[in-house]
């Protein structure tokens, strides 16, 4: 964690940084939008299933929180699949349930079948869109990979800025059930996203050299060794406590409003306030961590994010009347955009591009309980003090937490350890390869003279898009 992980690609690629890999930006900035902001916009239907199935707001609240344990609790299983069959194809698949399960939801005469339609399928069809996508940019991307994720981290505010508008003209026009059916159909964009995902090859080299490492690299398909990583486990345990407090001033801001005696609309335009905002901010947060200086030590730079925005909670918690929300929401969205572009490239720093599919998917399920533990118990300690106050300094003592744990963590326990283990892994895998090369026949071993002269002809050539019958449907 105290330095940036070199990132070669799986089968030793150098990153493009550009070329195909803005179209692949593309794909993951559309997928990243639906994935965060789906969740949120669905709530504009619930007036209109409480009406119908005559239930409560509670209940219809759970379709949100399925959706969202969904996207975060099946990281593992992304992981599996990626690593089996790699990023498109599961994709293609994740685009297909996704947009499945709002259509078949739109069919439903109960809010249980809604749960498994639109809460359970969509939710896995967006999870298996997530997550590869995020790990394609990391392949293509390397020197503007922190750029590369605040743009694509960017989709989540600007989706969540027109998906609920639109929803709430769906609704009026054709109710709910056509509003699912269209939605459903927007979500078979995920398809598209995801054949834009090309596979990266290296350039073609001697046989010898390259069947003992595409066996040995087959064998895994979840890799548990990343909690071998200090740094891995350290982030792992922030970003858990991150997430307890990290969603629920989003949640409650706009009822702290309305407690406060404003009208509906001007509570709800303070969410709209701090989505543009964070349109911003993920961007500028993202060249800022790409800078020479800053690159290295990202990971104080998202410390100080979450730092900045427990801070921002706590001080959220003494408005007294709307333009102190408004100020609120204005640095909640600076800060709480910081977060979300860098938490995926201190992952990517941390791990590395060979242990990230299985890193993010084992990130995402301890998370996953974060997500369902937090708001609800906030809501609870709502019920008991009936006062705002309360739930904001709880969700800012939570990220603040966590931000000490990070900093603190990567400062005395990974960054004071010498790099010796580096160099004695780096020997170890040299006699590996060494020993392979002894095992190889004389007929299939390569004149040096040879791999000299081809070595000269094409010096760190970039990996070239292809397409790979075993990686493509």
């Amino acid at each position: 964690m105290g330095a940036v992980v070199a990132d070669d690609g799986p089968s030793g690629v150098k990153a493009p940084d550009g070329g195909w890999g803005w179209a692949v930006l593309f794909g993951c900035f559309i997928i990243t939008g639906f994935s965060y902001a789906f969740p949120k916009a669905v709530s504009v239907f619930f007036k209109e299933l409480i009406r119908e199935f005559g239930i409560g707001y509670s209940d219809t609240a759970w379709i949100s929180s399925i959706l969202l344990a969904m996207l975060y609790g099946t990281g593992p299983l992304c992981s599996v699949c990626v690593n089996r069959f790699g990023c498109r194809p599961v994709m293609l698949v994740g685009g297909l349930f996704a947009s499945m399960g709002m259509v078949i939801a739109s069919f439903c005469t109960s809010i249980v079948q809604i749960y498994l339609t639109a809460g359970v399928i969509t939710g896995l069809g967006l999870a298996l869109n997530f997550q590869p996508s995020l790990i394609m940019l990391n392949r293509y991307f390397d020197k503007r990979r922190p750029l590369a994720n605040g743009l694509s981290a960017a989709g989540s505010p600007v989706f969540l800025c027109a998906l609920s508008p639109l929803g709430q003209i769906l609704q009026h026009e054709y109710g709910w059930r056509g509003g699912f059916l269209i939605l459903g159909g927007m979500l078979l964009n995920c398809c598209v996203c995801g054949a834009l995902m090309r596979p990266l090859e290296p350039p073609k080299k001697p046989e010898a050299t390259k069947e003992p490492v595409e066996k040995k690299a087959k064998k895994k398909l979840l890799d548990f060794s990343v909690f071998k990583d200090g740094g891995f486990v350290i982030y792992t345990l922030a970003a858990s406590i991150m997430v307890l407090g990290l969603f629920v001033p989003p949640v409650f801001v706009v009822s702290y409003a309305k407690d406060l005696g404003y009208q509906d609309t001007k509570a709800a335009f303070l969410l709209t306030i701090l989505g543009f905002i964070d349109i911003f901010a993920r961007p500028i947060c993202g060249m800022v961590a790409g800078l020479k200086w800053v690159r290295p030590r990202c990971v104080y730079l998202f410390s100080f994010a979450m730092i900045f925005n427990g801070f921002t909670d706590l001080m959220g918690s003494m408005s007294v009347d709307y333009g102190g929300l408004v100020v609120f929401c204005i640095f909640f969205g600076i800060s709480y955009g910081m977060v979300g572009a860098l938490q995926f490239e201190v992952l990517m720093a941390i791990v590395g591009t060979q242990k990230f599919s299985s890193a993010i998917g084992l990130v995402l399920l301890a998370e996953a309980m974060a997500v369902l533990i937090g708001p609800p118990s906030a809501g609870k300690l709502l019920d008991l003090t009936r006062r705002y106050m309360f739930v904001f300094i709880i969700a800012g003592i939570e990220v603040t937490t966590s931000a000490l744990v990070l900093a603190l963590g990567n400062f005395f326990c990974i960054k004071k350890k010498t790099q010796e283990p580096h160099t004695k892994e780096a020997e170890a895998e040299r006699e590996e390869l060494n020993k392979s090369e002894d095992k190889i026949p004389e007929d299939a071993k390569v004149d040096s003279i040879e791999v000299e002269q081809f070595l000269k002809d094409e010096p760190e050539k970039n990996g070239e898009v292809v397409t790979n019958p075993e990686t493509c449907v």
